[in-house]
């Protein structure tokens, strides 16, 4: 996603947040990874881990080495059930090329409506990072249906809760930057639809073997903790 590319105080969750969470992540990919700066002749390798480890979206941001290099090796490898596609994506042009390299994910740090917009006449999944309730609705009055809480350790699971009183139900949120597994479950139980990950799982000076058990212990925590969720 360089880095690769997943609250009422403290009293009983509701029926909502619990239903909301454990549904979420069944329909959506649950983690997300963020490969930042990651080079096209490794981009491979580092997804074929990331893959069998159970992560099934994965962004390169746009400030990595020849980005759209490393978004058209990972697409030519055709899986149909993972997504793959560009971060940091910031103007309209970007969209365009993402999608011109087979990359069908646009993934931002903030809301532009023209992104939002161009991605979604190309038929891409789109996630624009949002903060405040204002942005959020920015960009679901542009026709997001999944936000990117950015960056997510600045706020904190509560500050999801409030903002999931709020916004519509079929819109998932993703709590983003700083996520570690130690946070899954405080996340999930405030509402997260799912998490990216990016440091906590690929920095370029990282061997294989340590992205793969970071990917392994993120995606097993994302499943003890959903689990746990589902029992409530």
């Amino acid at each position: 996603m360089g880095e690769l590319v997943g609250l009422v105080e403290r009293a009983p969750l509701s029926d909502w947040v619990k239903e909301r969470a454990v549904r979420a992540f069944r329909l959506l990919g649950e983690a997300e990874g963020r490969v930042h700066g990651v080079a096209p002749e490794k981009v491979v390798a580092i997804a074929d881990v990331l893959y069998d480890a159970g992560i099934r979206k994965l962004e390169v941001p746009l400030n990595s080495p020849e980005p759209f290099a490393s978004i058209a090796r990972l697409a030519a490898l055709r899986r149909t059930d993972w997504l793959v596609g560009a971060g940091t994506v910031l103007n309209v042009d970007d969209v365009r090329r993402t999608h011109a390299a087979g990359g069908r994910l646009v993934v931002s740090p903030n809301c532009n409506t023209d992104v939002i917009r161009g991605a979604l006449e190309l038929g891409m999944e789109v996630m624009p990072g949002i903060a405040t309730a204002t942005e959020a609705f920015h960009a679901i009055d542009a026709g997001a249906k999944q936000l990117k809480l950015f960056p997510a350790v600045t706020y904190g699971p509560r500050h999801l809760e409030a903002l999931r009183a709020v916004l519509p139900t079929d819109v998932g949120v993703f709590p983003v930057g700083g996520v570690g597994a130690q946070d899954i479950a405080g996340w999930l139980s405030a509402g997260a639809a799912g998490f990216g990950f990016g440091s906590e799982l690929f920095r370029p000076n990282y061997s294989l073997a340590e992205i793969e058990q970071r990917a392994r212990q993120l995606v097993q925590t994302l499943q003890e903790a959903r689990s746990q969720l589902d029992r409530r």
